[in-house]
């Protein structure tokens, strides 16, 4: 397909966002969509992000949906590629997908421990690594990892979880060192209790305790939606945020006040 969009470089940047068939993800692409960037969309669920980016392409935003598993790094590599064909280079990354899990400690099996470290920091370190030559010949990018929460504070029986998500937070923080100086900011929002399909499929948080339940107990009275993350994503990789880098930027409805 030939790339006939011309981005203005002050303000459109290709953006990749994964995850983003649902939930943070998809919000994520529509907010950097609204600020006039060309986005791919990538997402196991092929038909999710092909949905959403028809839907972006008929509000006038350049927009691609890839089926990548970020586990697979030639898919990751094989998938950018066709993104920088299709809308130009990678100059926004943004890792959203990712996977729960829960099981006590003792009981935690080990291909399941494997997967979750797969898809959610393994998968991380995929997309960034194969997205940063384009931002280090542009000397210009953006990269916001979402982490969690449950990474600052542990949580119990999701010690594989935390222990990936932990794992992003930490590998962001040594993106922003190597990178910053060449122009490449690198960020991580951990969000707490946001509203999404993911979220709604877990059911109980911990005993006796529902997804609903927890609104009464955020400072701000009600669950985050991915709109509060997208907002936030969406201004870290903006001009603006040029001297935010290495920030855990929690939103989080107040929970670590």
């Amino acid at each position: 397909m030939q790339n006939t969009h011309k981005p203005d470089s002050t303000t459109e940047r290709v953006a990749v966002v994964t995850g983003a068939g649902s939930g943070i993800g998809l919000s994520v692409a529509r907010h950097l969509a609204e600020r006039r960037h060309p986005v791919a969309l990538l997402d196991r669920n092929g038909d999710a992000v092909r949905d959403a980016a028809e839907k972006l392409r008929a509000s006038g935003t350049p927009a691609v949906a890839l089926d990548v598993d970020v586990t697979d790094r030639a898919a990751v590599d094989s998938a950018l590629d066709k993104v920088r064909a299709e809308l130009g280079p990678i100059r926004i990354m943004v890792t959203s997908a990712g996977i729960e899990g829960s099981a006590p400690f003792t009981d935690i099996a080990l291909d399941d421990w494997d997967r979750i470290l797969a898809v959610n920091l393994t998968g991380t370190f995929h997309c960034i690594q194969s997205a940063v030559p384009d931002m280090l010949d542009a000397g210009w990018g953006r990269i916001v990892t979402i982490s969690s929460s449950s990474a600052q504070s542990g949580a119990p029986e999701r010690a594989h979880y935390v222990a990936s998500k932990g794992g992003v937070i930490a590998l962001t923080k040594a993106l922003a060192f190597e990178l910053s100086p060449k122009g490449i900011t690198a960020n991580t929002i951990p969000p707490s209790i946001i509203d999404t399909p993911m979220a709604r499929n877990g059911g109980v948080i911990s005993e006796g305790i529902k997804l609903d339940d927890l609104a009464g107990m955020t400072p701000v009275r009600r669950l985050g939606t991915p709109d509060d993350v997208a907002a936030a994503c969406a201004f870290l990789c903006t001009d603006d945020a040029g001297f935010i880098t290495g920030q855990v930027i929690g939103v989080n409805g107040g929970w670590y006040l």
